[in-house]
């Protein structure tokens, strides 16, 4: 590159020759004194910024950190609050748990000291009040720890307590203390008697319903069918198994309504009256059977009539 410089001083006129080597020295001399001069600019400004009064940034700072620091002062204060009610609604559900466990405990048997007993940390508090405070952060969660560990207290007894209540039920499901057919079964009672046929004295293993035929039979209690035939001295009979060894046996039945290895439940109809086998007439022949040896089926058959009388008073109350 030629630069010519004409001057009224000169005689004649100058020419320099730029090279591509001026200009990036050129460039780069440019660049570095740009780059100084804002580090000193900067080193000015850290340096006396203290010096340099800004009241109006100064404030304008303040307004807005205090601004922030009452937000976040509010946040938190409406979070505890929050949480406080949060933490008296579980506290009044505990309380009904407690009395709703007493309740069951009552229904099962289970005494409510017992019941208690079985729950870790439970005790009993009380006073006056005095001074209140409020709750602080450290205070709410000391707290929501104790009822943290109270319900998992409570939700362990109640589980041991539906457990019992289950166990009760299934129980109670498997015992013959239900009606197999609604009629009185005074017919023949259980024990020794003068046999109907042969007049001689003899053993009877179960209790007689004497009914018309075709009455329906239905299972005393909830099992499994494990033997349908057709028996010399029972005629057609089925016994249901009701686990524990307990079985019933219905016997000189007219017709047979279940299969072996069928589950029934208590009051499902499982046969019908006849006079099959070894009979004078129609009638049910029932059986309770624990290991093979016959029991007197008439203290289930009591409970079972209890039963049945308890339910109509309260549903003729409940009408």
């Amino acid at each position: 590159m030629h630069i010519i410089l004409v001057s009224d001083r000169l005689a004649t006129a100058k020419t320099i020759v730029l090279t591509w080597r001026h200009i990036v020295t050129a460039v780069v001399a440019l660049v570095f004194f740009v780059l100084a001069l804002s580090s000193l600019f900067s080193y000015v400004t850290v340096r006396h910024a203290a010096e340099i009064r800004l009241p109006f940034l100064e404030k304008l700072v303040q307004a807005m950190t205090a601004e922030q620091a009452q937000e976040s002062r509010q946040f938190v204060r409406e979070n505890l609050n929050a949480m406080a009610v949060r933490l008296g609604e579980m506290q009044a559900q505990l309380l009904r748990l407690d009395s709703m466990g007493e309740r069951l405990a009552a229904v099962a048997g289970i005494k409510p000291q017992e019941l208690r007993l079985l729950e870790k940390g439970h005790d009993g508090r009380g006073g006056p009040l005095i001074d209140p405070q409020p709750l602080s952060p450290d205070n709410l969660r000391d707290a929501l720890e104790a009822l943290s560990r109270r319900l998992e207290a409570k939700n362990d007894a109640l589980s041991l307590l539906e457990t019992h209540l289950l166990e009760e039920r299934i129980r109670k499901n498997r015992l013959p203390t239900s009606l197999p057919v609604d009629v009185a079964w005074n017919a023949s009672s259980f024990g020794v008697r003068l046999d109907p046929i042969t007049g001689e004295r003899a053993m009877h293993e179960g209790v007689d319903f004497t009914a018309e035929v075709g009455t329906p039979i239905r299972a005393a209690a909830a099992g499994i069918v494990v033997n349908v035939e057709k028996h010399p001295g029972y005629g057609n009979v089925v016994d249901i198994d009701h686990g524990d060894d307990l079985v019933t046996r219905y016997a000189h039945c007219s017709k047979i309504l279940v299969q072996p290895g069928a589950l029934v439940k208590r009051g499902q109809v499982v046969a019908e009256v006849g006079s099959t086998g070894r009979s004078t007439g129609p009638h049910l022949h029932f059986e309770v059977r624990v290991k093979g040896v016959a029991h007197d089926p008439n203290r289930f058959l009591e409970l079972a009539q209890e039963n049945t009388a308890s339910q109509g008073h309260r549903h003729s109350v409940s009408r």
